[in-house]
């Protein structure tokens, strides 16, 4: 890797880090001004702070694991972050969205495998309902994760790039064809 692709990759994880920086702060500021109950009413019958504690992932699902599910999250959440790492050097510079996609992954799972650690469990804050509809309660990590998912998401439908293949449709090697036809 060149000495510009890596500066350039440095940026990203620096943006990461600003997005773990504003994921730790609210969940500060929401601690202190929500924790007790007093839930602040953004745009009314949709949009409110209120506190949450997430002991589970996503949605709540597996909350009732304990200090083992506790650790065992942890423990997945470190191998994503290890993996997301490794996806994230491996990704040629050129390709900025992919790049982008990884760095929120990684602010994101380390947001939140931040406050499992540290706390034993996760806080949301951020809760959404629409008339009876009603969201699980959320935070900036889970918004970066989101975010992340659904640009990699899109970027499977965006590519034009066929898969790196060394045969064509009739199975034989494209440099063996070429030498051929010359």
């Amino acid at each position: 890797m060149d000495k510009r692709s890596f500066f350039w990759k440095l940026g990203y994880l620096i943006a990461a880090g600003a997005v773990f920086m504003i994921d730790q702060t609210t969940k500060a500021w929401a601690i202190r001004k929500l924790r007790f109950g007093d839930d602040i009413p953004v745009i009314s019958g949709f949009l409110n702070f209120a506190y949450a504690q997430n002991t589970g992932v996503a949605f709540s699902m597996f909350d009732d694991g304990g200090d083992s599910g506790r650790w065992a999250l942890s423990g997945v959440a470190f191998i994503a972050s290890v993996l997301v790492l490794y996806f994230f050097w491996k990704t040629p510079r050129s390709d900025d969205r992919i790049l982008g996609a990884l760095a929120l992954l990684l602010a994101g799972i380390v947001g939140n495998v931040v406050d499992r650690v540290r706390l034993g469990f996760v806080i949301d804050f951020i809760d959404v309902q629409f008339g009876s509809w009603h969201y699980p309660t959320f935070n900036v990590a889970d918004m970066a994760i989101v975010m992340g998912a659904g640009i990699l998401i899109l970027d499977m439908f965006l590519r034009k790039d066929p898969p790196n293949n060394k045969t064509s449709g009739s199975g034989k090697n494209d440099d063996h064809i070429s030498r051929d036809n010359s």
